[in-house]
């Protein structure tokens, strides 16, 4: 893994003569740019932007904009609580299950790489955001699992007027599967504070290479991302579930 970076730029002023580990370094978020392009941003980082592309076949300008736009994504301003529910339950999916399984082994494998350089370095740091991070990477994926073989399908058949799942006309079942999810989402933002705790908010060492630093930027998206997603479920889709189950089945009663 490379050293500091020689240069530290805004990413307004980068250009196609920058090096990849600059930019990398500059902006940690574009790392995810490098790796989908396999670019080498850390070991053999130190070459010009234009040079690489060249010998890739890529179009250095277009390469240089998508780096530029790097972890500028933003909220749509969409109101979830009037969208139908089963809008709010693709939106979740695509936004946030689909990305959390491309990045938590992302992220894994980044993890690895670094302990595997720098443990002995920093053994208080890395060996429980190890052990901290493997526990909620397998809690996350067996929970997006569980939702969307479960949960997500039945209250998109709730809102659809489908028959209820189990019981007499009773959606009420909805609640105990709801209760799990969101006893779950309290396990793993115990677990994400626990990691900006022994990261020290996400600040890498002065001596981080860029995959140390990139990894640090993942983990904190990570953070921000899961507060969105779980207050999308927690404080949005949950209760309008929850809610109509009961509205459902008091009208199923009463027939």
């Amino acid at each position: 893994m490379a050293g500091e970076s020689s240069l530290e730029v805004p990413m307004s002023t980068i250009t196609s003569s920058t090096t990849v580990a600059d930019i990398a370094t500059t902006d940690p978020a574009t790392i995810r740019v490098f790796q989908r392009l396999q670019i080498d941003f850390c070991c053999g980082g130190k070459v010009p932007l234009a040079d690489v592309c060249r010998d890739r076949g890529l179009d250095s300008a277009s390469v240089l904009a998508e780096l530029r736009a790097a972890g500028q994504e933003g909220d749509d301003g969409t109101d979830w609580r009037a969208r139908p529910l089963i809008d709010l339950v693709t939106w979740i999916q695509s936004r946030f299950h689909e990305r959390l399984r491309e990045e938590l082994p992302r992220l894994s494998k980044m993890l690895a790489k670094v302990i595997a350089r720098h443990v002995d370095r920093l053994p208080e740091t890395l060996r429980p955001l190890r052990s901290t991070f493997d526990q909620l990477q397998t809690e996350l994926l067996e929970h997006m699992a569980k939702e969307d073989a479960v949960l997500f399908p039945a209250i998109v058949a709730l809102e659809s007027g489908a028959a209820a799942h189990a019981g007499p006309a009773s959606w009420e079942w909805l609640q105990q599967p709801i209760a799990v999810m969101e006893q779950e989402h309290d396990d793993a933002g115990a677990a994400l504070e626990r990691i900006r705790r022994v990261t020290r908010n996400y600040t890498p060492p002065d001596w981080a290479c860029p995959t140390f630093r990139g990894l640090y930027h993942g983990l904190l998206e990570l953070e921000q991302d899961m507060h969105e997603h779980v207050h999308l479920e927690n404080n949005i889709l949950f209760p309008r579930a929850a809610t109509l189950a009961r509205e459902r089945s008091r009208r199923s009663n009463a027939l």
